[in-house]
């Protein structure tokens, strides 16, 4: 079983207002996101949010939503309350709530990498730099557990290289995470 965390509780600082709910092709961001998770093969989907606004979303796709009470302690704490609210879980994929071109054709793709692979940890490249979603498998939930601040599993796939399969992206607009007016613009026209 592979469980996908969204992490949506962020409090879109450098966008000045909630970047989640601003809409792209009349789609809110966040349920693109959600929309492409549940159209795809993931086994369980759990939405990690900060605001009402974001959880009604999810709800509205039957996914499972957590409220982050921590989220100014950084993502870390997202990653988490999504690791422990899934049980028996044979790996996590982390999603980010911002990234409005995450397909199921990628999502699947990734999933496919990770099963047919002896690798644990799945990373997508997209132009040259590692992005997201990522697949970690859950013999690192106690690493992932320990994990503090505003920052995923960076050291972990750091400290595990032997362990990665870089997986080539060759449409780089897929990893694109929205965070600033300037790059919310570039997306819209």
């Amino acid at each position: 079983m592979i469980g996908g965390i969204i992490m949506a509780s962020g409090f879109s600082k450098r966008m000045g207002e909630d970047k989640l709910l601003m809409e792209i092709d009349g789609v809110k961001m966040v349920e693109r996101v959600i929309r492409s998770c549940k159209d795809s093969s993931l086994d369980e989907i759990i939405l990690v949010y900060r605001r009402k606004e974001v959880r009604k979303i999810g709800k509205k796709y039957s996914i499972k939503t957590i409220y982050n009470p921590n989220a100014y302690l950084g993502q870390s704490e997202s990653m988490k309350l999504g690791i422990k609210a899934i049980k028996d879980c044979q790996a996590y994929m982390f999603l980010m709530g911002d990234q409005p071109f995450i397909t199921k054709r990628l999502i699947d793709r990734l999933i496919e990498e990770y099963k047919n692979d002896k690798s644990t940890i799945i990373v997508p490249y997209y132009n040259g730099r590692n992005g997201t979603p990522t697949i970690f498998s859950s013999k690192f939930k106690d690493d992932l557990l320990q994990v503090e601040g505003d920052k995923g599993g960076r050291d972990i796939i750091r400290r595990n290289v032997s362990s990665v399969k870089k997986v080539i992206i060759d449409d780089g607009k897929l990893g694109l995470d929205v965070d600033t007016p300037i790059d919310f613009k570039g997306v819209i026209s």
